[in-house]
């Protein structure tokens, strides 16, 4: 069978790779608040070393999910069960891994410039980030609560606040504000989708909040996740941490109310599901995005 650009690029999930642009948007929009002007280069070079560790993630999963055959009894959407590339094209499992392996070592690559030109006090988020990007398929998914929050700390944690710091020079609490809402939503992003696959899962092994707690409990994580990230930005504003135009951040508010009484109501009913899987997505982007321009305009 013929394999195109498309099916190259399928285990890296591209679509999805949108997250790292608003996540890295969060943290430059706080270093330029906070310091008046960033290095534009450092900031492609952080977009590209976020980019890097996703496309990782989601490459290493593919190649994962696809030998453990989770894959190819997933009912997949647009917004999970994977890409279907490899259960197309199995020929191409190791370039999956292969690709997977490159992506993560230029991430490390552009983390260690940054250890050498911001100094080692960045180097526990890298380290943190790369954990992640190795340890989510293999370990996390096995472990409830990591596989709950590991999207979050990579995304929100390491992604927000490594920005921040990199193009600000130092860790600060408005960095860590920002990181918030990110957490919580990304954490979402991975949970929700899981709800499709909680069968495929389960007999692949997967031992995620889902497989152990069901789907009842997992849309009351959802909604209570979905409640912290708003007020995570409610409660920097009103503690004067992150300057009130970041109230722009709740414009997406209306989505995920309803995005969560889908949970609630219609979690085990895939087909009344899938709007909630698109405006899961639509929040994760805009959200952060809306944080960051808070923050530019507020500068």
């Amino acid at each position: 069978m013929k394999t195109s650009i498309k099916n190259y690029l399928g285990p890296l999930r591209v679509p999805f790779l949108l997250l790292n642009l608003s996540c890295v948007a969060a943290g430059a929009g706080t270093a330029l608040w906070r310091k008046g002007s960033i290095d534009w280069i450092d900031v492609a070079l952080a977009l590209v070393g976020a980019v890097c560790a996703h496309a990782s993630v989601n490459a290493l999963n593919e190649y994962s999910d696809f030998h453990s055959e989770i894959d190819a009894h997933t009912n997949r959407t647009p917004f999970s069960g994977g890409s279907g590339t490899l259960q197309k094209h199995p020929e191409m499992s190791g370039y999956a891994l292969g690709l997977g392996l490159f992506c993560a070592a230029v991430t490390a690559a552009i983390g260690l410039y940054f250890v050498w030109t911001r100094g080692w006090a960045i180097a526990p988020l890298g380290v943190a980030g790369l954990a992640i990007v190795f340890l989510y398929t293999p370990w996390f998914t096995h472990s409830s609560l990591p596989c709950l929050v590991a999207p979050g700390l990579g995304f929100g944690t390491c992604m927000v606040m490594g920005t921040d710091f990199v193009l600000g020079g130092s860790y600060s609490l408005a960095g860590f504000a920002a990181s918030m809402a990110p957490f919580f939503l990304v954490n979402n992003l991975l949970l929700l989708n899981q709800f499709p696959d909680l069968e495929a899962d389960r007999a692949g092994g997967r031992r995620h909040f889902i497989t152990r707690h069901g789907i009842r409990a997992g849309a009351v994580v959802y909604t209570l996740f979905s409640a912290g990230a708003y007020l995570s930005v409610v409660i920097a504003v009103a503690v004067r941490v992150l300057p009130p135009l970041c109230l722009l951040a709740l414009l997406t508010t209306p989505l995920a109310v309803l995005a969560s009484m889908t949970a609630l109501r219609h979690g085990t009913d895939r087909s009344k599901l899938a709007p909630a899987l698109g405006m899961n997505v639509i929040i994760n982007i805009l959200t952060p995005l809306l944080l960051a321009v808070g923050l530019i305009l507020s500068r």
